[in-house]
């Protein structure tokens, strides 16, 4: 099952490249892309990276709602020109990622760092989530 509908026709296609796309430098005009995220499951704790190039800790909001962890940034870069010109695109990045806290985390304890353009979340996993050791039951 396909989540994206896909135009086929060249017509469609061609009209929307032609108002999406920087036909000289083949870019996107208004960038929504969402920063590219790496989820691993560690034994004590969910780990989370996501790439951030070009932002700040000041520019980037982490927060819990309900069962939900976001992470949001909204940064406009102001580029001054001097003079007239002929083609000038203002600078406005922003994303909003959401992700689904599982009940095995605790999210009171949720920890986060940014260091060279990757943002690392670290999710640890409640006391009762964690693997308990084997234990034997004695018969009676």
């Amino acid at each position: 099952m396909n989540l994206v509908k896909r135009n086929t026709a060249w017509y469609p296609s061609l009209i929307n490249d032609f108002f999406t796309r920087d036909l000289v430098n083949d870019t996107p005009f208004f960038s929504t892309a969402l920063p590219a995220v790496n989820i691993q499951e560690q034994e004590t704790t969910f780990e989370l990276e996501l790439a951030v190039p070009g932002l700040e800790k000041k520019d980037l909001e982490i927060t819990v709602e309900e069962d939900t962890l976001i992470i949001a940034s909204q940064k406009r870069v102001a580029q001054e020109v001097d003079g007239k010109y002929t083609r000038k695109e203002f600078g406005y990045h922003s994303f909003r990622r959401a992700f689904a806290l599982p009940d095995s985390v605790d999210p009171s304890k949720i920890s986060a760092n940014s260091s060279n353009g990757v943002l690392q979340i670290t999710l640890p996993k409640r006391k009762e989530a964690l693997p308990q050791p084997k234990r034997t039951i004695q018969i009676r």
